[in-house]
């Protein structure tokens, strides 16, 4: 794959050619902190669409506050959310999605595993529990095809895929 730019924002390195090496990238201090770029059985999708206030931050919000709540006082297990590297080599994935849920049973059985970088944990890969996605008006066929397949091609036994455009104005 040759050297791709977007909009000027954002360079693909020549280097990223799999998954392996998308891999490395998504780990590494190169990668972008602004927009969603992801690798979806082969294809890296772009997206450097900013995010609705109302129909996409708030309710993502809502929801992980909620459920990070919830899995931190009935002691089930970890709720990410935003930035939160997802990968599944049997799936061809790795991905940010808006949040997932991870049961320490999970964690204990081998389902996922933290990879470690520099410093920290800054991937999870394997099978979470649950996966969250928030449609966006850019996000919406990735969301509702792609995304659909790939998670349940992973093994993810919860797909939440939230929709608050249908309300917009």
């Amino acid at each position: 794959m040759s050297v791709v730019t977007f909009e000027d924002k954002l360079t693909i390195p020549e280097g990223v050619t799999d998954h392996a090496s998308f891999r490395a990238w998504a780990c590494s201090d190169q990668f972008p902190e602004r927009g969603r770029v992801s690798w979806l059985a082969g294809e890296i999708w772009v997206d450097l669409s900013p995010e609705s206030l109302f129909t996409h931050n708030q309710v993502k919000g809502a929801i992980c506050i909620t459920l990070g709540r919830l899995a931190r006082r009935s002691r089930l297990g970890y709720f990410f959310h935003d930035r939160t590297l997802l990968s599944h080599e049997g799936a061809g994935l790795s991905t940010e999605p808006d949040g997932l849920f991870i049961a320490y049973d999970s964690v204990r059985a081998g389902r996922v595993r933290w990879v470690k970088g520099a410093e920290a944990e800054i991937e999870v890969e394997g099978t979470p529990d649950m996966v969250l996605e928030v449609v966006s008006k850019s996000s919406r066929r990735k969301d509702t095809k792609t995304l659909r397949k790939l998670y349940w091609d992973a093994g993810i036994a919860e797909y939440w895929l939230v929709d608050a455009l249908s309300g917009e104005a």
